[in-house]
């Protein structure tokens, strides 16, 4: 028996409308030599091969019809995600190669769909796990996804999905309660001085499905505060000591050679001895000054101050090239803080091993801050000092405290601004700091 689906489209169309065309043509001239009228001979012949045409039509189309009802189930099943389902069509031309696509298309959807599950596994295990409190709100302010630390924090373990988020937060200790009520990210401390626990606020919100969600997560952070803090107060007890020894050593050997002269009654050489122990003594009191004054930096006393008679009383501390200071512009902060914190910036800038006539200051007005650039034809600093010169203690100079830059960035912050470092063009550094204004 032949097989329809074995044979091309033209070729079944061809062969179906040839073998009528010629049935018709014998019928109808036999016919017409037996009725009177040639119209009666076409009737009937129509009349009887119509229903053989369409018999026939049927009959070979019938496994593409199937085919067709095949394809339409399967692409509804991809619709609703199932891609199990895949195609058998012995048949070859133009109806294979579109069965072979569809179900090539199939297995890559399948794949697709596998690597995807598999991915939400890895990352469903590394949510659950992740020690850090992960807790996903909807617009209804409902939760639609706690992991296993939210659960253990703020639930005792319980399931948070379907809770109102706002009564879980109303539960909360009140330290967290106001670290909400500020909005925005955020630390805080659970607990008394004796047992307290630091803790990180993030809140992130992003459209899921076109609905505006938020994403909270708390952190832990007393182990690792902790870590840090040993770490800074051993550096500090280094950073001390030695300047201590290097300062105490001279003191106490020229003190034993002063008494020696004393005793020889060679008292030339005494004034030698006592400069050097006041120089080492001066030091030391600058040393210990430094350290005071940035552990106790007071909150700073904002107020307008007037950028011209600001800048003037700058230079006639040290010498600078002054740029952009408006005439009548004012800013509005701590003046002795700002004062302090750029004679260090300028300081530094001179002792970059900068030309004295390109040390520069570059006052710029920004929509809603002030921009003050200290800048230096210097050696500029690799990538190594870029990354931790800002950081107390940290210093390249045989005898810096680390405390200079770290003094800038505390006051700058503490106005709520910010500082940067960057290398120029050229060579030499610039130190950006940004005032609110």
């Amino acid at each position: 028996m032949l097989d329809w689906r074995r044979l091309p489209l033209s070729l079944v169309y061809g062969a179906i409308a040839f073998a009528y065309v010629i049935a018709a043509a014998g019928l109808t001239a036999w016919l017409s030599a037996l009725l009177p009228r040639p119209w009666m001979a076409a009737a009937t012949t129509c009349a009887l091969l119509l229903p053989l045409l369409v018999y026939h039509v049927r009959r070979a189309f019938a496994p593409m019809r199937s085919l067709f009802r095949a394809l339409a189930g399967t692409v509804a099943s991809y619709r609703d995600g199932d891609y199990s389902f895949g195609l058998n069509w012995q048949g070859k031309g133009e109806l294979g190669e579109l069965v072979a696509s569809h179900n090539r298309l199939g297995a890559a959807l399948r794949e697709q769909r596998h690597a995807l599950v598999q991915r939400e596994l890895l990352l469903d295990t590394m949510v659950q796990n992740t020690p850090v409190a992960m807790v996903l709100v909807d617009p209804a302010r409902r939760i639609v996804h706690g992991n296993l630390a939210a659960r253990k924090m703020l639930g005792d373990g319980r399931r948070l999905e379907g809770q109102a988020f706002d009564d879980l937060v109303a539960r909360a200790p009140i330290a967290l309660r106001e670290a909400f009520d500020r909005g925005g990210d955020g630390m805080f401390t659970v607990g008394d001085q004796d047992n307290e626990d630091i803790y990180h606020l993030s809140r992130r919100h992003f459209r899921l499905n076109g609905r505006r969600h938020e994403l909270v997560m708390l952190r832990l952070l007393t182990a690792e505060l902790r870590r840090q803090e040993v770490q800074t107060w051993k550096k500090v007890i280094r950073v001390i000591s030695h300047e201590l020894n290097n300062s105490l050593a001279p003191i106490a050997s020229l003190a034993h050679s002063g008494a020696e002269l004393l005793r020889r009654g060679q008292y030339e050489k005494l004034p030698t001895a006592l400069a050097t122990i006041e120089e080492r003594a001066r030091h030391l009191e600058g040393f210990i000054r430094d350290y005071a004054r940035f552990a106790k930096l007071p909150a700073p006393r904002t107020q307008p101050v007037e950028w011209s008679r600001f800048i003037s009383q700058l230079q006639s501390q040290v010498d600078f090239v002054a740029e952009g200071v408006p005439d009548s512009g004012s800013g509005r902060f701590d003046s002795a803080q700002i004062e302090q914190c750029l004679l260090n910036l300028l300081k530094n800038a001179h002792e970059s091993g900068s030309p004295p006539e390109e040390v520069r200051l570059s006052l710029r007005r920004l929509p809603d801050a002030w921009r003050i650039d200290v800048l230096d034809r210097g050696s500029g600093m690799n990538e190594a000092v870029l990354a931790n010169a800002l950081l107390p203690f940290y210093s390249t100079k045989r005898h810096g405290t680390g405390l200079g830059l770290a003094l800038a960035r505390e006051i700058a912050e503490a106005h709520g601004g910010r500082i940067a470092l960057l290398n120029r063009e050229g060579g030499g550094l610039c130190v950006s700091m940004v005032l609110p204004g």
